[in-house]
Protein backbone atom coordinates (compact mmCIF):
# COMPACT_ATOMS: atom_id res chain seq x y z
CA UNK A 1 0.00 0.00 0.00
CA UNK A 2 2.97 2.48 -0.52
CA UNK A 3 3.86 2.32 3.34
CA UNK A 4 0.66 4.41 3.70
CA UNK A 5 0.21 3.22 6.81
CA UNK A 6 -0.39 6.08 9.73
CA UNK A 7 -4.40 6.21 9.61
CA UNK A 8 -4.83 2.29 8.51
CA UNK A 9 -5.24 -0.28 11.80
CA UNK A 10 -3.91 -4.18 11.30
CA UNK A 11 -2.34 -6.27 13.17
CA UNK A 12 1.13 -4.39 11.78
CA UNK A 13 0.54 -0.97 13.58
CA UNK A 14 3.11 -1.89 16.20
CA UNK A 15 5.75 -1.44 13.46
CA UNK A 16 3.74 1.81 11.50
CA UNK A 17 1.26 3.67 13.82
CA UNK A 18 0.34 2.48 17.25
CA UNK A 19 -2.90 4.10 17.33
CA UNK A 20 -4.27 1.42 14.59
CA UNK A 21 -4.05 -1.62 17.35
CA UNK A 22 -7.06 0.43 19.15
CA UNK A 23 -9.22 -0.79 15.70
CA UNK A 24 -8.30 -4.52 15.76
CA UNK A 25 -10.66 -7.18 17.03
CA UNK A 26 -9.27 -9.94 19.09
CA UNK A 27 -5.80 -10.90 18.95
CA UNK A 28 -2.68 -11.62 16.47
CA UNK A 29 0.81 -13.09 16.57
CA UNK A 30 2.02 -12.21 13.12
CA UNK A 31 5.69 -13.16 11.39
CA UNK A 32 6.84 -10.46 9.05
CA UNK A 33 9.62 -11.49 6.19
CA UNK A 34 11.27 -8.66 4.15
CA UNK A 35 14.15 -7.63 2.05
CA UNK A 36 14.61 -3.73 2.39
CA UNK A 37 17.98 -1.75 0.28
CA UNK A 38 19.83 -2.09 3.75
CA UNK A 39 19.22 -6.01 4.41
CA UNK A 40 16.35 -8.67 4.91
CA UNK A 41 14.20 -8.07 7.77
CA UNK A 42 12.40 -10.32 10.41
CA UNK A 43 9.97 -9.06 12.31
CA UNK A 44 7.75 -10.76 15.29
CA UNK A 45 4.50 -9.33 16.50
CA UNK A 46 1.97 -10.28 19.28
CA UNK A 47 -1.07 -7.29 19.73
CA UNK A 48 -4.29 -7.49 21.57
CA UNK A 49 -6.31 -5.08 19.83
CA UNK A 50 -9.21 -2.82 21.83
CA UNK A 51 -12.31 -3.02 19.27
CA UNK A 52 -12.50 0.87 19.93
CA UNK A 53 -13.36 0.83 22.53
CA UNK A 54 -10.71 -1.00 25.23
CA UNK A 55 -6.95 -0.32 25.63
CA UNK A 56 -4.49 -2.42 22.52
CA UNK A 57 -1.47 -4.02 23.89
CA UNK A 58 1.54 -5.06 21.51
CA UNK A 59 4.89 -6.77 22.47
CA UNK A 60 7.03 -6.53 19.13
CA UNK A 61 10.75 -7.24 18.08
CA UNK A 62 12.53 -6.58 14.76
CA UNK A 63 15.94 -7.61 13.04
CA UNK A 64 17.57 -6.26 10.16
CA UNK A 65 20.36 -8.64 9.10
CA UNK A 66 22.75 -6.39 6.92
CA UNK A 67 25.15 -9.16 5.77
CA UNK A 68 28.59 -11.05 6.51
CA UNK A 69 31.92 -9.44 5.07
CA UNK A 70 34.89 -11.52 5.10
CA UNK A 71 38.54 -9.36 6.21
CA UNK A 72 41.36 -10.62 4.32
CA UNK A 73 45.87 -9.74 5.10
CA UNK A 74 47.70 -7.76 2.40
CA UNK A 75 47.89 -11.31 0.70
CA UNK A 76 44.23 -11.81 0.31
CA UNK A 77 43.81 -14.56 3.25
CA UNK A 78 40.97 -14.23 4.93
CA UNK A 79 41.48 -13.31 8.17
CA UNK A 80 38.26 -12.87 9.73
CA UNK A 81 34.55 -11.72 9.16
CA UNK A 82 32.06 -8.95 10.14
CA UNK A 83 28.45 -9.75 10.58
CA UNK A 84 26.44 -6.43 10.90
CA UNK A 85 22.75 -6.56 12.41
CA UNK A 86 20.62 -3.91 13.92
CA UNK A 87 17.80 -5.27 16.44
CA UNK A 88 14.35 -3.38 17.67
CA UNK A 89 12.31 -4.25 20.89
CA UNK A 90 8.64 -2.51 20.79
CA UNK A 91 6.32 -2.46 23.62
CA UNK A 92 2.91 -0.66 21.98
CA UNK A 93 0.35 0.56 24.19
CA UNK A 94 -3.44 2.10 22.81
CA UNK A 95 -6.59 3.51 23.99
CA UNK A 96 -9.61 4.88 22.72
CA UNK A 97 -10.78 8.62 23.35
CA UNK A 98 -14.50 8.94 22.93
CA UNK A 99 -15.78 7.44 19.68
CA UNK A 100 -13.63 9.30 17.37
CA UNK A 101 -10.13 9.08 18.77
CA UNK A 102 -7.88 6.55 19.02
CA UNK A 103 -3.80 7.21 20.37
CA UNK A 104 -1.13 5.15 21.04
CA UNK A 105 2.47 4.96 22.18
CA UNK A 106 5.53 2.75 20.98
CA UNK A 107 8.34 2.41 23.79
CA UNK A 108 11.13 0.97 21.81
CA UNK A 109 14.98 -0.30 22.43
CA UNK A 110 17.19 -0.09 19.46
CA UNK A 111 21.24 -1.50 18.26
CA UNK A 112 23.24 -1.60 16.30
CA UNK A 113 25.64 -3.97 16.48
CA UNK A 114 28.77 -5.48 14.58
CA UNK A 115 30.00 -8.63 15.42
CA UNK A 116 33.79 -9.95 14.95
CA UNK A 117 35.41 -12.98 14.36
CA UNK A 118 38.44 -13.58 13.94
CA UNK A 119 41.06 -10.63 13.49
CA UNK A 120 38.91 -7.54 12.87
CA UNK A 121 40.62 -3.75 13.03
CA UNK A 122 38.22 -2.36 15.12
CA UNK A 123 36.44 -5.61 17.24
CA UNK A 124 33.08 -5.70 18.28
CA UNK A 125 31.04 -2.80 18.15
CA UNK A 126 27.50 -1.66 19.33
CA UNK A 127 25.61 1.61 19.44
CA UNK A 128 21.98 1.32 21.12
CA UNK A 129 19.47 4.34 21.63
CA UNK A 130 15.76 4.15 23.54
CA UNK A 131 13.14 5.40 21.48
CA UNK A 132 9.02 6.39 21.22
CA UNK A 133 6.38 6.88 18.71
CA UNK A 134 3.14 9.08 19.09
CA UNK A 135 0.84 8.66 17.04
CA UNK A 136 -3.19 9.40 16.66
CA UNK A 137 -6.20 8.03 14.64
CA UNK A 138 -9.37 10.03 14.15
CA UNK A 139 -12.74 9.68 12.49
CA UNK A 140 -13.90 13.34 11.93
CA UNK A 141 -17.36 12.50 11.01
CA UNK A 142 -19.10 9.07 12.24
CA UNK A 143 -21.29 9.22 8.81
CA UNK A 144 -18.37 8.94 6.60
CA UNK A 145 -15.61 6.48 6.09
CA UNK A 146 -12.64 9.17 6.76
CA UNK A 147 -9.87 8.74 8.90
CA UNK A 148 -7.07 10.55 10.06
CA UNK A 149 -3.53 9.58 10.66
CA UNK A 150 -0.70 12.02 12.52
CA UNK A 151 2.36 10.71 13.82
CA UNK A 152 5.89 11.82 15.22
CA UNK A 153 8.30 8.58 14.53
CA UNK A 154 11.90 7.50 16.46
CA UNK A 155 11.79 10.41 18.87
CA UNK A 156 14.66 9.46 21.56
CA UNK A 157 18.47 9.82 22.80
CA UNK A 158 21.15 9.92 20.50
CA UNK A 159 22.24 6.51 18.91
CA UNK A 160 25.64 6.60 21.28
CA UNK A 161 28.61 4.12 19.79
CA UNK A 162 29.55 2.35 23.15
CA UNK A 163 33.27 3.37 25.10
CA UNK A 164 33.73 6.11 22.19
CA UNK A 165 31.41 8.83 22.73
CA UNK A 166 30.29 8.89 19.26
CA UNK A 167 26.55 9.75 18.85
CA UNK A 168 24.16 10.53 15.98
CA UNK A 169 20.47 11.83 16.75
CA UNK A 170 17.86 9.15 15.61
CA UNK A 171 15.65 10.45 12.36
CA UNK A 172 12.78 11.60 13.67
CA UNK A 173 9.67 11.84 11.25
CA UNK A 174 5.91 13.42 11.30
CA UNK A 175 3.52 12.04 9.15
CA UNK A 176 0.08 13.05 7.93
CA UNK A 177 -2.67 10.47 6.13
CA UNK A 178 -5.44 10.26 5.51
CA UNK A 179 -7.68 7.23 4.50
CA UNK A 180 -11.14 6.81 2.80
CA UNK A 181 -13.83 3.75 1.76
CA UNK A 182 -15.18 4.98 -1.03
CA UNK A 183 -17.64 2.20 -1.28
CA UNK A 184 -19.11 1.84 2.44
CA UNK A 185 -21.80 5.10 1.78
CA UNK A 186 -22.69 3.55 -1.85
CA UNK A 187 -22.95 -0.26 -1.17
CA UNK A 188 -24.91 -2.09 1.53
CA UNK A 189 -23.51 -5.52 1.36
CA UNK A 190 -20.14 -4.48 3.01
CA UNK A 191 -18.60 -7.50 1.42
CA UNK A 192 -16.81 -5.58 -0.53
CA UNK A 193 -14.43 -2.37 -0.22
CA UNK A 194 -12.14 -0.14 -2.13
CA UNK A 195 -9.89 1.79 0.35
CA UNK A 196 -7.52 4.88 -0.93
CA UNK A 197 -5.11 6.04 1.54
CA UNK A 198 -2.19 8.43 1.11
CA UNK A 199 0.47 9.88 3.50
CA UNK A 200 3.45 12.49 3.53
CA UNK A 201 6.45 12.33 5.36
CA UNK A 202 9.14 14.76 6.99
CA UNK A 203 12.11 15.45 8.74
CA UNK A 204 11.07 16.59 12.29
CA UNK A 205 14.83 18.41 11.78
CA UNK A 206 15.27 20.36 9.09
CA UNK A 207 12.28 20.14 7.20
CA UNK A 208 11.38 20.67 3.77
CA UNK A 209 12.12 17.13 1.85
CA UNK A 210 9.11 15.54 1.61
CA UNK A 211 7.95 11.88 0.81
CA UNK A 212 4.43 10.93 -0.17
CA UNK A 213 2.97 7.63 0.13
CA UNK A 214 -0.09 6.80 -1.86
CA UNK A 215 -2.13 3.28 -1.58
CA UNK A 216 -5.77 1.42 -2.34
CA UNK A 217 -7.06 -1.73 -1.32
CA UNK A 218 -10.09 -3.98 -2.92
CA UNK A 219 -10.85 -6.41 -0.23
CA UNK A 220 -13.98 -8.72 -0.63
CA UNK A 221 -15.25 -12.37 1.07
CA UNK A 222 -14.87 -15.01 -1.54
CA UNK A 223 -15.44 -18.93 -2.28
CA UNK A 224 -15.91 -19.76 1.68
CA UNK A 225 -12.54 -17.65 2.28
CA UNK A 226 -13.27 -14.49 4.74
CA UNK A 227 -11.66 -11.85 3.28
CA UNK A 228 -9.35 -11.61 -0.45
CA UNK A 229 -7.63 -8.13 -0.91
CA UNK A 230 -5.78 -6.95 -3.67
CA UNK A 231 -3.40 -3.97 -2.89
CA UNK A 232 -0.93 -1.16 -4.52
CA UNK A 233 1.03 1.73 -3.85
CA UNK A 234 3.54 3.93 -5.10
CA UNK A 235 6.47 5.97 -2.73
CA UNK A 236 7.61 9.59 -4.25
CA UNK A 237 10.67 11.09 -3.02
CA UNK A 238 13.40 8.12 -1.66
CA UNK A 239 15.23 11.09 -0.54
CA UNK A 240 14.82 11.14 3.05
CA UNK A 241 16.77 8.32 3.82
CA UNK A 242 18.95 5.35 2.39
CA UNK A 243 15.98 2.55 3.60
CA UNK A 244 12.97 4.47 1.56
CA UNK A 245 13.03 3.15 -2.12
CA UNK A 246 10.87 5.36 -4.40
CA UNK A 247 8.83 3.40 -6.88
CA UNK A 248 5.47 0.98 -7.28
CA UNK A 249 4.54 -1.98 -5.04
CA UNK A 250 1.67 -4.27 -5.57
CA UNK A 251 0.46 -6.94 -2.99
CA UNK A 252 -2.17 -10.05 -2.32
CA UNK A 253 -3.58 -10.78 0.80
CA UNK A 254 -5.70 -13.44 2.10
CA UNK A 255 -7.97 -14.30 5.66
CA UNK A 256 -9.48 -17.27 6.29
CA UNK A 257 -10.39 -18.73 9.62
CA UNK A 258 -7.71 -17.95 11.73
CA UNK A 259 -5.11 -18.15 9.26
CA UNK A 260 -4.06 -15.05 7.57
CA UNK A 261 -1.47 -14.88 5.06
CA UNK A 262 0.07 -11.65 2.56
CA UNK A 263 2.71 -11.10 0.41
CA UNK A 264 4.06 -7.79 -1.65
CA UNK A 265 6.36 -7.19 -3.76
CA UNK A 266 8.35 -4.30 -4.76
CA UNK A 267 8.56 -3.00 -8.22
CA UNK A 268 11.89 -1.00 -7.81
CA UNK A 269 15.24 -2.83 -7.21
CA UNK A 270 16.35 -3.22 -3.49
CA UNK A 271 19.88 -1.23 -4.07
CA UNK A 272 23.04 -1.07 -4.96
CA UNK A 273 23.62 -4.99 -3.66
CA UNK A 274 20.21 -6.28 -4.71
CA UNK A 275 19.59 -7.72 -8.58
CA UNK A 276 15.84 -8.34 -7.58
CA UNK A 277 12.64 -6.69 -6.52
CA UNK A 278 12.09 -6.95 -2.57
CA UNK A 279 9.72 -9.52 -1.90
CA UNK A 280 7.78 -8.86 1.65
CA UNK A 281 5.81 -11.67 3.63
CA UNK A 282 3.72 -11.75 6.40
CA UNK A 283 1.89 -14.98 8.38
CA UNK A 284 -0.39 -14.13 10.81
CA UNK A 285 -3.21 -15.98 13.49
CA UNK A 286 -6.27 -14.59 15.26
CA UNK A 287 -6.39 -15.84 18.93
Amino acid sequence: MGRAMTAVGSAESAFWNPAGLVSLEGGRAILVRGEHVAGEATGVSFVRGGGREEWAFGLSYQMLDVGSQDLTDQDRQVVGSITIRSHQGIVSVGRPFGQRVRGGINLKSIQYRVTCRGQCPDGTVSASSWATDLGIQATPFLSHPLEVGFMVAHLGTDFTVRDSGQSDPLPARVRVALSYDLLERFVEDQEVALRIVSEVEDRLRNPGNLAVFLGGQVSAAAAGIDEVSVRGGYVWGGGLDRNQTAGAGLGFGVRFDRFEFGIARSLSRGGPTSGEEPVHITLGLVF
